[in-house]
């Protein structure tokens, strides 16, 4: 193996810890735990996305009919509503 030149640092050293101490394993809070938690964050999630859904929905639409009002001509006085029925003739016989 070649030599590295000399400028450069060569470190040859493995980590150790602080202190040496003894890891324990975590508490079991039974055997359904774990599922439970990720049943209620599934859930809990679930509800703020479909939240969100329902304001951004009710949002844009609310921005729509807006959008719609600012582009009347004028100030709306009044309205009519007539239903109106419409019959096609052919020629009399």
């Amino acid at each position: 193996m070649s030599e590295p030149p000399p400028d450069i640092e060569v470190v040859d050293g493995i980590p150790v810890l602080a202190e040496p101490r003894v890891l324990e394993r975590p508490r079991s809070r039974g055997p359904l735990a774990p599922m439970v938690v990720q049943t209620a964050t599934a859930a809990g999630v679930s509800m703020l996305a479909g939240a969100t859904a329902v304001a951004i929905v009710r949002r844009t639409r609310s921005s729509r009919a807006a959008r719609k009002r600012s582009r009347a001509i004028g100030p709306v006085l009044a309205t009519r509503s007539f239903l109106i029925d419409v019959h096609l003739l052919g020629e009399r016989k």
